[in-house]
């Protein structure tokens, strides 16, 4: 019995885990909104020459897919960082 109550802990430890990353996952009708935003700041930087050239990576993307996909795979913290990351960077590039 004493070694079988590890692997019941670790295995209720993993399911909670699960359970709460599941949990945590935005929802399509939330990221629909998140990537509207999203291209509306690509769409900016782009316009901005001051901005545009240091529009690199998946952040900047100007594909739809690109930032549902992982919208739907993370959480609504993380898709406010990103947002809040492309703010400080429009800011940034168009005070100069």
């Amino acid at each position: 019995m004493a070694n079988r109550l590890p692997s019941k802990v670790f295995l209720a430890a993993l399911l909670t885990l699960s359970l709460f990353t599941e949990a945590q996952a935005a929802d399509p009708t939330f990221c629909r909104q998140y990537v509207r935003a999203a291209l509306n700041q690509v769409r900016g930087g782009l316009s901005n020459p001051a901005c545009a050239a240091g529009l690199q990576g998946t952040r900047w993307s100007s594909d739809f897919a690109v930032h549902y996909e992982w919208c739907l795979g993370t959480s609504v913290a993380a898709t406010e960082g990103e947002t809040d990351a492309r703010t400080r960077y429009l800011r940034g590039c168009s005070s100069r």
